[in-house]
């Protein structure tokens, strides 16, 4: 049985900074040679500086909207299909190519588990030698040969499931006798009720690895009351495995080829640790090296180690969305606005732009820690001079109200959107 995947994840943590720090400035040379769109990005970037998770947060944070407006230009000029972030073209370097909702097209690149998979898959129990049953999609979207890829590299077998085909499904799993089941949490569900709908048993189905959706304890306790230990991971199309969870149920621990940071909504600016922010990852992959790529997830930082051993930092799951851009009385209003207003005001430590009333009827009031809230006559002045500033950004007229440090949740909303849409 598989303890851990490699030692790379029980290393000292200041091992794996060190190396994960030391890699960093060849990878962001490697992006400005070889990918235009991440030369562009970083322009200006002496690669050899950026030895530092400070150095590193002064990079831009390049957006998935953004990548996905680029790939669209490129394309509309006759230009690469990636939109200039891929590092590699057609032919052996790229043996699949993939799409994802927009569509953002994702390079695959040649290498074993290119998607780094396989700590994952063992993580949530599987070993060498056991048939998998993979139900994640193998057609557009990359995740059925994410999957695949990282079976493989753990030396498994895999069925293609796929998705769909339900009762199919129920038959292939009492007939091969799979070690466990990879797919979405809410599909594995419909399997095991469609199998209990038949009087069919799945006795050989006792683990199972999911993603793709929200998994919660709920859910997770279904299934183990079925005989089925579930854990989930999370991945994305642009930069395979980012975290994964692991026998300890406390928190997904990042995955050893990526630099993760959390930043607050609309910026680049890391929170500290347990705050939620928005997960901003620099991949290691040379084939498609995104530099500080904006996931637009929500999520924060566990404090101290996996109790399985696991050393690597750990975050608390995926808590949301980071993109709350609303409109307010016909005009757009984001949180990196509220952010550029934050930055005007040393006394200002955090915000929160609340919208409420009824659409075409709205009002936003600006909430924001301080130290100096309570300050009579003082708070006034200040009040005052964040509205000022709110108007000069949005070009909107706000409330502002002071509240002290610690008021606002921790739930890395920036803006909150309160109207009545009835």
């Amino acid at each position: 049985m598989i303890t851990h995947m490699d030692a790379l994840e029980t290393r000292a943590p200041a091992e794996r900074e060190a190396a994960l720090l030391a890699a960093l400035p060849a990878q962001i040379a490697h992006a400005q040679k070889n990918a235009p769109a991440m030369a562009a990005s970083l322009k200006g970037v002496n690669a050899a500086d950026i030895t530092s998770r400070a150095a590193l947060a002064k990079l831009p944070v390049v957006r998935k909207h953004e990548l996905l407006e680029k790939q669209k230009a490129a394309r509309a000029a006759g230009g690469s299909v990636f939109g200039g972030f891929s590092a590699v073209t057609y032919g052996q370097q790229m043996p699949r190519v993939f799409s994802s909702p927009g569509p953002i097209y994702e390079p695959e690149g040649a290498r074993a588990d290119y998607w780094r998979m396989a700590r994952a898959i063992a993580a949530a129990g599987f070993n060498t030698g056991e048939l998998i049953h993979n139900c994640f999609s193998y057609h557009f979207t990359p995740a059925g040969a994410m999957m695949e890829s990282g079976a493989h590299a753990l030396g498994c077998t895999v069925f293609p499931g796929g998705i769909g085909q339900t009762e199919q499904q129920v038959q292939a799993m009492a007939e091969l006798q799979p070690a466990g089941y990879i797919g979405t949490p809410s599909f594995l569900k419909i399997i095991l009720e469609k199998a209990a709908e038949m009087g069919v048993a799945l006795p050989s189905v006792t683990k199972a690895l999911v993603s793709g959706e929200a998994f919660p304890p709920s859910l997770r306790d279904w299934m183990s009351a079925r005989g089925v230990n579930a854990y989930q991971c999370y991945a994305t199309a642009d930069l395979g495995l980012i975290a994964y969870e692991t026998s300890a149920r406390q928190g997904l621990v990042v995955d050893e080829g990526v630099l993760l940071e959390v930043v607050r909504p609309g910026t680049g600016d890391p929170v500290p640790e347990g705050e939620v922010g928005e997960l901003v990852i620099t991949s290691l992959n040379p084939d498609y090296p995104l530099i500080r790529f904006g996931t637009g997830d929500l999520s924060a930082i566990l404090s101290g180690p996996c109790p399985t051993g696991r050393t690597n930092q750990r975050i608390k799951g995926w808590m949301g969305r980071a993109d709350q851009t609303t409109k307010v009385r016909g005009m757009f209003v984001h949180p990196g606005q509220v952010a550029e207003v934050v930055k005007r005001f040393p006394a200002a430590l955090k915000a929160r732009l609340v919208v409420q009333g009824e659409m075409a009827n709205d009002s936003m009031a600006l909430h924001v820690e301080t130290q100096a809230a309570g300050n009579g006559n003082g708070n006034a002045e200040l009040k005052a001079q964040i509205a000022e500033a709110i108007r000069d950004v949005t070009k909107l007229r706000s409330d502002v109200l002071l509240v002290a440090p610690g008021t606002l949740a921790n739930d890395g909303k920036v803006i909150e959107d309160a109207r009545s849409y009835q």
